[in-house]
Order: C-alpha cells, then sequence, then structure tokens
C-alpha cells in the first residue's frame, strides 16, 4: 500500500488508480473484485456453544488495511489487528518491512468466538474475500514477499485444517489458477503501528482503499450476509461489538 513517505504516497496512489481504470478498460475485474464463492472446508472445528475461550487466527493477503477491514465486518469477530508476522521483533517496523528482507508478511491477527464462528469459516471468508490466493507474492498494485498470501497457525490443529483446505481448493479447481498461500507456523505476530489500525474505516475516501478494499466489504456483504455485520469492531474501541 502507499509509503508514508512524501514520495512513495503520491506515485503509489496514482499506480492502484492507473491500475483499476486499465483493469476496468480492458473489461477485466479489479483485483479486489474478482471475490467468488467457494465450499466451506470439508475439514473444520464446528462452532463450539460450550467454548470459555477466544479464538485467534493471523492471516496475510497483500496489504493489512483491506485484509482487517473485511474481518472487522465478520459477526463473530471481536478483534483484527493489523500487524507483521515471519520475522522477528526487531524489523516489525514499517519501513523496515517494506525492504522486502524482513521475512515478514503483512499480516492480521483476527480474535473470534468460536460459539459464533469456526476457523474454517473464518478461512473460507479469507481465500473468497479478504484476497486473492492465486497470486504470488503480490496483491493488486503491491509486490513483494511481504504481500504473500500466508496463513500463520496458532495450533497444530489450524495447521492442519489450512492445509486441507488448500488442498481441497486445489483439488476442486475453484480458482482458475492453484491456490499459493504458504502455511507457516510458529511464527509471532507483532502489532502494526497506531496510523495502520482501522485505516479502512478511517479513511474511505482514500483512493488505495476506494479501488482495492471498499469492494471487498461489498463482496463480503454480497457472499456472506449470515455473516456480514454493518457495524465493523475497531481497534480503537476497547468494548468489543456484541
Amino acid at each position: 500500500m502507499p509509503q508514508p513517505s512524501s514520495f512513495f504516497r503520491p506515485l503509489l496512489i496514482f499506480t492502484a488508480l492507473l491500475l483499476g481504470a486499465g483493469l476496468a478498460l480492458r473489461g477485466l475485474p479489479l483485483a479486489a473484485e474478482s471475490a467468488r464463492s467457494i465450499p466451506p472446508p470439508a475439514l473444520d472445528e464446528p462452532a463450539d456453544p460450550q467454548a470459555t475461550s477466544e479464538g485467534v487466527a493471523i492471516l496475510a493477503g497483500g496489504c493489512f488495511w483491506g485484509v482487517q477491514g473485511v474481518f472487522q465486518h465478520v459477526d463473530g469477530v471481536t478483534a483484527a489487528v493489523s500487524g507483521y508476522a515471519g520475522g522477528t521483533a526487531k524489523t516489525a517496523h514499517y519501513e523496515m518491512v517494506g525492504t522486502n528482507k524482513t521475512g515478514h508478511a503483512e499480516a492480521v491477527r483476527v480474535t473470534f468466538d468460536p460459539r459464533r464462528i469456526s476457523y474454517g469459516r473464518i478461512l473460507q471468508i479469507y481465500f473468497s474475500v479478504a484476497h486473492d490466493p492465486t497470486e504470488l507474492n503480490r496483491q493488486g498494485p503491491d509486490v513483494g514477499t511481504q504481500y504473500r498470501s500466508a496463513i500463520f497457525p496458532t495450533s497444530p490443529e489450524q495447521a492442519h485444517i489450512a492445509e486441507a483446505y488448500v488442498a481441497q481448493l486445489n483439488q476442486s479447481h475453484v480458482f482458475d489458477a492453484p491456490v499459493v498461500t504458504k502455511i507457516e507456523p510458529g511464527r509471532e505476530f507483532f502489532p502494526a503501528e497506531d496510523y495502520h489500525q482501522d485505516f479502512l474505516t478511517r479513511n474511505p475516501r482514500h483512493p488505495y482503499i476506494v479501488v482495492n478494499d471498499l469492494p471487498k466489504i461489498e463482496n463480503l456483504k454480497r457472499l456472506f450476509p449470515d455473516l456480514y455485520s454493518a457495524s465493523p469492531v475497531l481497534v480503537t474501541e476497547a468494548t468489543p461489538r456484541s
């Protein structure tokens, strides 16, 4: 996404707008508009009405602004925080991650109520709406391993479910190209800087958000009406959505 410096910001905003205009003129869908209906995972941990603790999913799929924005509108999600995963604490800083040399991916830590939504349903939204899992080390105008499609399981069970779902999606050929999502267990998550949190909600008219991310929210509403919540759960609000 646009860098914080005064030089990169106008350049990348212009690139995003130019890309969107070019795809539209050629009759091709924008990256954020390429969402499609996919089957739920055959292997999953069903929602548990007796659960006493929250679940955590850590997901990377391009710029974390849009991924965070999507999951903030998912019913059953109690928090979604932008951050970094795949590298060390020392390099978990935006400008360092942008060098493409830290091992980090821009990621989102999704905390959810397992009584209301399962890990598998979180993954279904991730693959269907939040990003394009067939793009290798890029999403839309953003290029580099920091924008890779990756799942960072927080338990062996999550790793098993994620691996099985990737295999299921590839075997069923629901996408036009293979799913390239990496499963990377044992990685720590580090929250991003404050100015990245709730970026989509705070900047709905930002050109990058308009072109790349707002269509994801519409796709969530269209494809998952039973899970869509019009009121986002925000990092800046201490009280989670009930």
